[in-house]
């Protein structure tokens, strides 16, 4: 996932630029690459507790440095906080791209949640995205990305010219649908965490109506809907076929995305992971909708909408490959035509047990994992720094350690986990942090210094193991 914009594809740091010849190894000693305290964007106490004592029980020390450079680094970096009519207002940006995803704004504080009930700092940084999201999908419900000043037009090189419905306070207005299962995913979990409901107000119930309604218009039973993009670019996927509509489907009860959680254009346009993560995230707004004042009469709406696209995706959205097995399709039209890949962006197939869309052992989930992590994706890549899914957005030959990430958070191996963790662990080419992509073969190739949600991935991957598989970090 992540933003798309010219300049990420001419990120590519060497190794030159960051002061280190290819392939020698950081000294023994690791110094901090987080800001100065005086510097640091937030800061909570709770989260210093939990690097220092989760340090302590890593043995590796480079791993343990990573940790430590990685877990703080949205708050440290990337949070602004603030007030509008009196309640908390918080605005992440991406990293090295002064704009809000809702997908990544959430997936970034996630790690935070089980640390917000006993902090009341985070919990009201917490609540203040909450909010900031909820304004945000009532802007424009089909835009993935989001400026700080909510008058302003976009200042994204690459967006200022689109054929599409531009609105103040849009940066980009790419119509992916974990846009609106992102926030949802948050506000459950904060919920979940915290007993808190003072970020669920009018305005909140306000947009999960709006999150609702555009979901049935994506269906597109009743036509295309208002949605539309094209952009003229040089690379494909950037833009939209059939004056921005996307490619044909047959209406089958699956919710239209026009683009991939990397930013990229869907081949076909029912795309399903993402309806997956709709599925589960409808469910988790019921169940929130029944405990928040006022909002109960969304909670039947939610649910009858999860269970029309569950059962559509039973129906249509498994496939047989010509060697034997079935799996689930990544994508496909509704008239028969069934994409297999996988990219490293969340949802992803690969992700599926990490959204909740299945438990990691459910037997048809094994099968198009074992797919994914082969010669049979074609964004699967296997070099001699590591191996793992892609995606197009940043070419052949390019791992995303996302797609590493999520392999360790979804296994139940400790052989495969440590392996992963050894690839993290040998790929930062340095930097003590995580990359958007390395070139398979020579990680000092890398792409996006600075991406927050790749980060926190791997902090939240460190504290699940510590929970539940301490004796990995003592291994690894």
């Amino acid at each position: 996932m992540s933003p798309s914009a010219p300049s990420r594809r001419d990120a590519l740091i060497g190794a030159a630029a960051l002061g280190l010849a290819p392939g020698v190894a950081r000294a023994a000693v690791y110094p901090s690459r987080r800001p100065p305290l005086a510097k640091r964007k937030f800061v909570s106490a709770s989260v210093e507790a939990t690097l220092a004592r989760v340090k302590a029980e890593i043995a590796d020390p480079e791993l343990a440095w990573m940790f430590e450079n990685c877990l703080p680094n949205t708050l440290d970096t990337t949070v602004e906080t603030g007030e509008v009519d009196g309640k908390p207002d918080t605005f992440v940006i991406t990293g090295d791209i002064e704009a809000m995803w809702p997908r990544d704004s959430s997936a970034q504080v996630q790690p935070y949640l089980a640390l917000a009930r006993n902090d009341p700092a985070l919990r009201r940084m917490i609540a203040g995205l909450i909010h900031r999201q909820a304004r945000c999908i009532l802007i424009d419900p089909y835009a993935n990305a989001f400026l700080r000043d909510p008058k302003a037009m976009t200042n994204l090189g690459w967006a200022q010219h689109d054929l599409t419905d531009m609105k103040p306070g849009v940066a980009e207005r790419k119509w992916e649908l974990d846009s609106l299962c992102y926030p949802i995913r948050l506000a459950y979990g904060y919920q979940q965490a915290t007993g808190d409901l003072s970020a669920f107000d009018d305005q909140w119930i306000a947009a999960m109506g709006r999150v609702i309604e555009t979901m049935r218009v994506q269906q597109r039973k009743d036509g295309p809907g208002p949605y539309h993009f094209q952009r003229a670019d040089e690379v494909p996927t950037e833009s939209l076929m059939l004056g921005g509509y996307g490619a044909p489907t047959r209406k089958i009860g699956l919710i239209h995305a026009m683009f991939r959680p990397s930013d990229d254009a869907c081949t076909y346009p029912l795309f399903v992971p993402a309806n997956w993560f709709a599925v589960v995230s409808l469910r988790q707004l019921a169940t929130l909708c029944a405990v928040v004042p006022g909002a109960a009469a969304l909670a039947p709406q939610a649910r009858a909408l999860a269970d029309e696209v569950e059962a559509a995706l039973r129906q249509h959205a498994v496939m047989t490959h010509a060697d034997g097995p079935q799996t689930w399709a990544y994508e496909i039209d509704g008239f028969g035509n069934r994409l297999f890949m996988d990219d490293a962006n969340a949802p992803s197939l690969l992700s599926l047990p990490y959204l909740g869309a299945c438990a990691n052992d459910d037997p048809l989930y094994l099968a198009t994992r074992a797919r994914v992590l082969s010669a049979a994706d074609p964004y699967f890549f296997h070099g001699r720094a590591g191996e793992g899914t892609g995606g197009p957005h940043e070419g052949l030959r390019m791992v995303w350690p996302l797609g590493i990430t999520i392999r360790a958070l979804t296994s139940s191996s400790d052989a495969e986990i440590l392996a992963c963790l050894r690839m993290l662990k040998t790929t930062h080419a340095g930097t003590g942090f995580i990359h958007e992509s390395f070139d398979q073969d020579d990680p000092a190739k890398f792409t996006r210094p600075w991406f927050a949600w790749a980060n926190g991935l791997f902090g939240e991957l460190i504290l699940k193991l510590y929970a539940e598989r301490p004796q990995l970090l003592a291994r690894a």
